[in-house]
C-alpha cells in the first residue's frame, strides 16, 4: 500500500495544499509552526474520521466555516480515493457526512455512512484506527513509550493489540453464565414433577393395563352384542317370515338362490384371502433372515475394531469423536515433523557456517578452536536427536493414519449397513400390517360366510311347509333373543363410559409426564452446558499464556530482522530477546545481558524503533495477512543528540529500512531531510503554508 497524495482544505495553515508523495523515504521538513504535524492529523481523519480527543478545533482552520481533507492511495494495484469534510456550525465542528465518499477506480463504493466507508478502509487496509494510532503513526514524543511502560502496562496494552485480552473477557464472562445454569439445575433437581417421575411411570403403566382390561371386556361384549343382535334379527325375522310364509314362499326361493350366489362368492373370496395370507408371511420370513444376515455383517465389521485395540462396542458417534481426536494428532504431529526438519536444517546450516569460519553465526564474534569444536559438537547431538523425535513421531503418525483408516472404513460401513437394516425393517413393518389386514378382512369374511351359511339354512327351513309348532318355537326364541340383546346393549354402554373415564385420567398422566420428561431432558442438557461451559471457560484461561508465548517468540524474529536491517553493513553489537510481558532484554558478547535503560540514546532509539516496526509488522501479519505498509514519523528526531550524529545514523538507517514500502517523515532537522529519499519543504507566509517539493 502507497499514499499517492493528499489534499487540505481549510485544514490549520493549509488554505489550500495538495501533497505528492513517492515510495520509500519521504520526509516533510520546516521550521516550527510551518503546518507539517498538520499533514499527519489530517491523513489520520481521511482513514478514520474520528477526532484526537473530543473535537476537531485542532484540524479545521479558525476563521473557516468548512475543511476538507482528500487522500488519494493505491492498494494491489487499484487507486482508491477518500474524501471526508468538516463543517462549523453554532461553534460546534463535526463531520460532514455528506460529503464522505471512498472511490475505487473513480467509482464509489461507499458514501455517506461513516460506518461503511470505515468497514470499506478496514477490509481495504488491514488496520484499525487502533492500530493505525498506536503503530503505524509514531507521534512526537511517543517512539519510546512502549519500551517505557512498566512490564505489566506492557502486556496488558499488547495484549489488546494482539487480541489476547479477548480471552480473559471471555473467560470472566463465562462465570455468570455458568452460575444462571447452575441455579436453574438445582430448581429442576428439586421439581416435583422430576423428583416423582417414577411414580408417575407406575401410574402411567397401572391406568394402561386398566384400560387394557377394560378394552377386552369391552371387545367380549361387543361380540356377544353382536351375536345377539344377529340372533335377535333372525329370530324377528323368522317370526315375521312364518306368519307370512304362504304369501312369500316364492320370494323366498328367489332370495335362496341370491343368497346362495353370495355365499359361494365369500367362500371364493376366502380362499384368495388366505393364500394372500401365506405369502405376505413368506415374505416376512424371508427379510427376517436378511436382516440376521445384516446384523452379521456388523459384527464382522467391529472384528476390525478389535483388529486396531479399539473396544468392539463404540458406536458411530465416538467412533467419529476419537476419529476428529486422531486427525487433530496427526495434524499436530505434522506440525511438529516440519518444526524438527526445520530445526534441524537450521543447525545443518549452522555447521556448515562454523566450518567455513572462526565466527560466531549469532555474534560474529571470532572463536576459540576448542569453543568451535564443542560448539560443532553440541550442533551435531542436537541434529541426532531431533532426527530421532522426527522418526518416533512419523513412526506414531503412520500407526495413528492406520488406525483412522481403519475406523472410517467401520464407519462407512456401519451407515452402510444401518441403512438396510433400516429398510428390511421398514419393508417387516409394511408387511406386517399388510398381513394383519389381510386377517382381519379374512376374519370378517370368514364371519360373512357363517352368517350367510346360517341364512340360507334357516331360509331353506322356512320354505318347508308351515308348522304351527315353528311360529310358537319362533315368538319364545324371538322373545329370549330380545331380552339377551336388550341387556348386552345396556352392558355395553356402561363399558364405554367406563373406559371414557379410564382414557380420561390416562390423558392427564400423559400430560404430567410429557412435562416431567420434558423437564429431565432439560436438567439433562442443562448439566450437560454446564459441563462444556467449564471446559471452554479452562480453555480461554489456559491459551491466552500459548498464544503470548507464540507471538513473543514471532516478535523475537521480526524486531531483530528489522533491526539488522536498520543497523545496515555497521553490524549491531547485541541480540533481542524478549520476556513474557513482551519486554525486549538485550544480549551483547558473551551473553552478557543488558538492560534496555543502559543502552545509548542512538541505541535506544533505534531499538525503539525496531521493536515498534517489528510489533506493527507481527500485528498486521496476524490481522490482515500481509506485512506494515506505511510508516508516519512525527519529529523522531526530538530526543536525539545533535553532535554525536545519532540524528544522521537514524536518518540513515530508516533509508535502508526495505521492510515497510512507504515512510513519511515530519522534522525540523536538515541533516535528518538530507538522508530521504524525497524531500518535501513546507514554510508559512503569514498565516499560510506554501509547500514545495526538492526531490
Amino acid at each position: 500500500m502507497k499514499i499517492e497524495s493528499i489534499e487540505l482544505e481549510n485544514i490549520r495553515s493549509h488554505i489550500k495544499t495538495c501533497i505528492d508523495f513517492d515510495e520509500g523515504f519521504n520526509c516533510l521538513i520546516g521550521g516550527l509552526g510551518t503546518g507539517k504535524s498538520s499533514i499527519l492529523y489530517a491523513i489520520d481523519f481521511a482513514f478514520f474520521g474520528e477526532p484526537i480527543g473530543r473535537s476537531y478545533d485542532y484540524l479545521l482552520r479558525e476563521d473557516a466555516e468548512y475543511g476538507m481533507v482528500t487522500l488519494k492511495f493505491v492498494k494491489n494495484g487499484k487507486e482508491y480515493i477518500i474524501q471526508r469534510a468538516l463543517k462549523r456550525q453554532n461553534d460546534r465542528i463535526s463531520q460532514d457526512t455528506d460529503q464522505l465518499v471512498l472511490k475505487e477506480e473513480g467509482k464509489t463504493i461507499a458514501e455517506m455512512k461513516s460506518e461503511a466507508v470505515t468497514e470499506q478502509l478496514f477490509l481495504l487496509t488491514g488496520f484499525d484506527k487502533e492500530i493505525f494510532r498506536e503503530i503505524i503513526w509514531m507521534r512526537q514524543e511517543h517512539l519510546k513509550d512502549v519500551l517505557n511502560m512498566t512490564p505489566i502496562e506492557r502486556q496488558k496494552k499488547l495484549d489488546q493489540l494482539f487480541n489476547l485480552s479477548d480471552y480473559e473477557i471471555a473467560w470472566s464472562n463465562f462465570r455468570p453464565v455458568i452460575t444462571e445454569f447452575e441455579k436453574e439445575s438445582a430448581i429442576l433437581q428439586r421439581d416435583a414433577d422430576v423428583t416423582g417421575f417414577e411414580e408417575l411411570m407406575l401410574r402411567h403403566q397401572e391406568t394402561l393395563r386398566e384400560l387394557e382390561i377394560k378394552e377386552k371386556e369391552a371387545e367380549e361384549t361387543k361380540k356377544m352384542l353382536f351375536e345377539a343382535e344377529i340372533r335377535y334379527q333372525q329370530a324377528s325375522e323368522r317370526l315375521k317370515n312364518l306368519e307370512t310364509i304362504r304369501r312369500t314362499n316364492e320370494q323366498l326361493r328367489r332370495e335362496e338362490s341370491i343368497l346362495y350366489s353370495k355365499y359361494t362368492g365369500v367362500q371364493q373370496s376366502n380362499f384368495r384371502l388366505a393364500e394372500e395370507i401365506q405369502k405376505r408371511m413368506f415374505r416376512i420370513e424371508d427379510l427376517e433372515k436378511r436382516l440376521v444376515i445384516q446384523n452379521s455383517q456388523i459384527y464382522s465389521c467391529r472384528d476390525k475394531l478389535k483388529e486396531v485395540g479399539l473396544p468392539l462396542e463404540l458406536s458411530i458417534e465416538k467412533l467419529l469423536d476419537f476419529n476428529q481426536a486422531l486427525q487433530s494428532e496427526i495434524q499436530g504431529n505434522l506440525g511438529k515433523e516440519e518444526s524438527l526438519k526445520s530445526e534441524i536444517s537450521k543447525s545443518t546450516a549452522r555447521i556448515s557456517n562454523l566450518i567455513r569460519e572462526n565466527t560466531c553465526p549469532l555474534c560474529f564474534q571470532t572463536l576459540e578452536p576448542s569453543y568451535k569444536e564443542r560448539l560443532i559438537q553440541r550442533l551435531y547431538e542436537e541434529i541426532s536427536e531431533n532426527k530421532q523425535q522426527l522418526a518416533n513421531i512419523e513412526k506414531m503418525t503412520e500407526k495413528h493414519e492406520t488406525v483412522k483408516s481403519v475406523i472410517e472404513s467401520v464407519i462407512q460401513s456401519f451407515q452402510n449397513i444401518q441403512a438396510r437394516i433400516e429398510e428390511i425393517r421398514r419393508q417387516i413393518d409394511e408387511e406386517k400390517k399388510i398381513l394383519e389386514d389381510t386377517r382381519r378382512r379374512l376374519e370378517q369374511s370368514q364371519k360373512d360366510e357363517k352368517i350367510l351359511e346360517s341364512d340360507l339354512i334357516s331360509l331353506r327351513s322356512k320354505i318347508r311347509e308351515f308348522d304351527i309348532t315353528d311360529l310358537e318355537n319362533a315368538q319364545k326364541e324371538f322373545n329370549a333373543a330380545y331380552e339377551e340383546y336388550s341387556s348386552l346393549k345396556h352392558k355395553s354402554q356402561n363399558i364405554e363410559l367406563s373406559k371414557s373415564e379410564i382414557i380420561r385420567r390416562l390423558q392427564i398422566v400423559e400430560e404430567r409426564l410429557k412435562i416431567a420428561q420434558q423437564k429431565r431432558t432439560r436438567l439433562e442438557n442443562v448439566n450437560k452446558i454446564i459441563t462444556y461451559a467449564q471446559e471452554i471457560r479452562q480453555a480461554y484461561r489456559s491459551i491466552q499464556p500459548r498464544l503470548r508465548t507464540e507471538f513473543i517468540r514471532y516478535l523475537e524474529r521480526i524486531v531483530q530482522q528489522v533491526l539488522n536491517e536498520l543497523s545496515g553493513t555497521e553490524g549491531i553489537l547485541f541480540s533481542v530477546k524478549i520476556d513474557e510481558n513482551y519486554t525486549p532484554i538485550i544480549e551483547v558478547e558473551k551473553g552478557y545481558e543488558r538492560s534496555i535503560f543502559n543502552l545509548s540514546g542512538g541505541e535506544r532509539t533505534l531499538l525503539a524503533f525496531a521493536y515498534r516496526i517489528g510489533l506493527g509488522q507481527l500485528i498486521m501479519q496476524w490481522k490482515a495477512g500481509h506485512g506494515l505498509p506505511l510508516l508516519l514519523l512525527d519529529e523522531p528526531t526530538e530526543s536525539l543528540g545533535r553532535e554525536d550524529g545519532s540524528i544522521d545514523r537514524l536518518a540513515e538507517s530508516l533509508s535502508r529500512l526495505k521492510t515497510v514500502e512507504q515512510i513519511i517523515a515530519v522534522s525540523h532537522n536538515e541533516s535528518f531531510a538530507d538522508k530521504a529519499d524525497h524531500v518535501i519543504r513546507l514554510e508559512k507566509l503569514g498565516n499560510r503554508s506554501i509547500i514545495s517539493k526538492e526531490r
